[in-house]
């Protein structure tokens, strides 16, 4: 009892093994499958073959015995005209007898001509379906292979795109580092600028220009050139002339 439970154990293990393998590898199974036909087509034509036999050998037996029928006519007819009766009653005997078997054979030959054109037509009917059908079995196989390959891809390259920008990968934590040093710059960046005294920067900047300004000036009078006063400044005073000064009590 044990010994069969473990038969049947190794059968089922067998079997499912043999599955897996032919789901694995279709293309062997179908190679087989051709090999089986072609074998079956070899046996197929061996007893077609033979049957072939048959109706050759009733042909054979049918030309005979038309042979022999007419021989014996002409035998049974030549007695009875030259008055043999008992001889001429001999071969019409015989005539009769062949005569049975030669339709006997006739019918015989008919059905087995019958039967082979039939069979005939039974193989070439079979062979083309099991064509038709591996034809089929082989663009479903390449098209199972190219699925199969478009998954592998597809799946691939998901794998690399969970990889690559997944949460928690090295380029999310280098982009994270990168943000929080930027974010950290600007804002030093905002304290500095906060921190320059812009009042102070603009009042040098007033002073420079007046002092621009009166060293301009200075230069003008002193070369006797007359310059336009910036807008909203006072007017320059007029230049004074060099020269002897006049006493009032002259």
């Amino acid at each position: 009892m044990l010994l069969a439970r473990l038969g049947n154990l190794f059968k089922g293990f067998l079997t499912i093994f043999v599955s897996s393998v032919e789901k694995k590898n279709p293309e062997v199974l179908l190679e087989l499958e051709k090999e089986n036909l072609r074998t079956q087509i070899g046996q197929y034509n061996q007893g077609l073959a033979s049957h072939a036999g048959m109706c050759e050998r009733l042909m054979s037996q049918v030309r005979k015995l038309e042979l022999d029928e007419r021989d014996l006519r002409a035998k049974t007819t030549a007695h009875l005209k030259a008055g043999n009766r008992e001889a001429a009653g001999q071969y019409a005997l015989r005539l009769q007898t062949i005569e049975r078997e030669l339709a006997e054979n006739r019918t015989q030959l008919e059905q087995a001509e019958t039967t082979y054109k039939d069979l005939v037509k039974a193989r070439d009917v079979s062979i083309s379906a099991a064509k038709a059908k591996i034809e089929a079995l082989k663009g479903a196989i390449q098209d199972l292979r190219m699925k199969q390959a478009m998954a592998e891809m597809n799946e691939m390259a998901a794998g690399m795109i969970s990889q690559v920008g997944g949460a928690g990968d090295t380029l999310n934590r280098l982009t994270e580092m990168v943000e929080d040093e930027r974010t950290h710059a600007a804002g030093r960046a905002r304290v500095a600028r906060d921190a320059v005294d812009m009042g102070d920067i603009k009042l040098k900047e007033a002073e420079q220009t007046a002092l621009a300004d009166q060293a301009l000036a200075d230069f003008a009078a002193k070369s006797g050139m007359a310059i336009d006063a910036p807008a909203g400044a006072a007017p320059a005073a007029a230049p004074r002339t060099m020269g002897p000064s006049v006493s009032q009590g002259a």
